[in-house]
């Protein structure tokens, strides 16, 4: 029997095109997360369906225990609407993995977005032979200790750098024989759990885009500042990721001629000399050479050399200010580059670094407005994202929703039976 369509009328161009009921189930489900207590006609219109093609699944989805009434909206001079939620009482977690290249932590998230446990800084090296055994060892502690049943998981997101081919779930940045490679089909086998993965900055500007501030401009570019620096790239609030799937490779671009080796074999990239890695590798290496800063005492006390960084300069730090500054102007040099070539409405600041937004934007601002075009430069909105470090979780935990959601309906099923 075919799958029960809808039509669908893109109101600016024209376009239609069919939605299947999986599709329509995924869209509504994913709204009502977003954006608890909607009505049909709000839904309908946010997604330019029918009305009695979305009452027909809001229908099934209630006649399931899905969704739940939730009282009528307020009345717009007319008949008032019934408004509706993701039921409370489902059961269905959500396990996510964010790892960088030092570190990774571990959440289990609600379907009403609360995270319920988190272990953070649990220290990995992805370059490490063992790396992807201990991530595997990490996630099975975490659902031992806290007696998770895998049976209630909607399932398990991963985020990590490198070029995260979303659709084959591999990541292209390891080759084939090793298990970081397949890291995601060696969790789902593992673990029995629906499994998706992505790249850490599309996951951290997902959550820029759904919950922090960089929805709604049509176009907008989240920078994420961490051990590396990433991009993500949003085209009419969409994810644009280019022919290959990895679009905004924005830490390799050559920006100075530095002597420090990168990643990718050259030298001189951006990610090398404007990142938090590079700020405290110039750190220590000034205190070497004999000067003074608060972070010599607060890299023992803090796991992340990162957390110990961050805390110096907001204790007022000279040093740790000072090379924060270095790294901020010439992420405004590479900023520069891409308000040239992509001329965006508004520029997200997120990541771990956005917790020192405050001394990050005055290099950065000065680093655009000394090398960018005036006329392009004062279109572009550039803000400190208030989601920061806790960006990459949320948006990895919004990977699994997005992409697994309509799984709700069939454990529902499956339990009824």
């Amino acid at each position: 029997m075919p799958h029960l369509t809808a039509v669908a009328k893109n109101r600016t161009t024209g376009f239609q095109h069919s939605k299947t009921k999986d599709e329509m189930t995924a869209a509504i489900l994913t709204m009502l997360y977003y954006e608890p207590m909607l009505s049909i006609l709000c839904i309908a219109n946010k997604l330019s369906w029918s009305i009695p093609s979305v009452s027909k699944q809001i229908k099934k989805l209630r006649d399931n225990n899905i969704i739940i009434e939730q009282g009528y909206a307020a009345s717009t001079g007319g008949r008032k609407a019934m408004q509706y939620r993701l039921n409370p009482a489902l059961k269905q977690q959500v396990v996510s993995l964010t790892i960088d290249q030092f570190y990774m932590g571990i959440a289990l998230s609600n379907l009403s977005a609360e995270t319920v446990l988190c272990e953070d800084h649990i220290a990995i090296d992805l370059q490490d032979r063992s790396a992807a055994e201990e991530i595997m060892l990490a996630l099975e502690n975490f659902i031992t200790v806290h007696q998770i049943n895998p049976h209630d998981l909607l399932g398990i997101g991963i985020s990590m750098p490198g070029f995260v081919n979303t659709a084959s779930g591999l990541n292209e940045s390891y080759s084939s024989n090793t298990a970081l490679y397949n890291l995601k089909d060696n969790i789902q086998s593992k673990f029995n759990v629906p499994t998706v993965i992505d790249n850490d900055s599309r996951c951290v500007t997902r959550a820029e885009l759904k919950i922090g501030s960089a929805g709604g401009f049509g176009s907008a570019l989240v920078i994420n500042v961490n051990w590396g620096v990433g991009l993500g790239i949003l085209v009419q609030d969409e994810l644009f990721t280019g022919v290959s799937g990895f679009a905004g490779e924005f830490s390799h671009i050559p920006l100075t001629e530095g002597s420090v080796f990168c990643s990718c074999g050259k030298m001189g990239c951006l990610e090398m000399e404007a990142s938090l890695s590079a700020a405290i590798r110039n750190m220590e290496e000034a205190i070497a050479n004999g000067a003074s800063s608060m972070y010599t005492k607060l890299r023992n006390e803090y796991r992340n050399k990162g957390d110990a960084l961050v805390v110096a300069a907001q204790l007022g730090d000279r040093l740790a200010i000072h090379h924060i500054g270095k790294i901020a102007y010439l992420l405004g040099k590479g900023i520069a580059i891409l308000i040239h070539i992509l001329n965006p409405q508004k520029i997200v600041i997120s990541g771990r670094g956005a917790e020192v937004g405050y001394l990050l934007l005055p290099h950065i601002q000065a680093a655009i407005n000394e090398h960018c075009i005036p006329k392009l430069a004062q279109k572009t909105q550039v803000e400190i994202s208030g989601l920061h470090k806790k960006a990459q979780q949320l948006g990895t935990t919004a990977l699994v929703i997005e992409k697994l959601i309509p799984g709700i309906l069939q454990q529902t099923c499956n339990t009824n039976t």
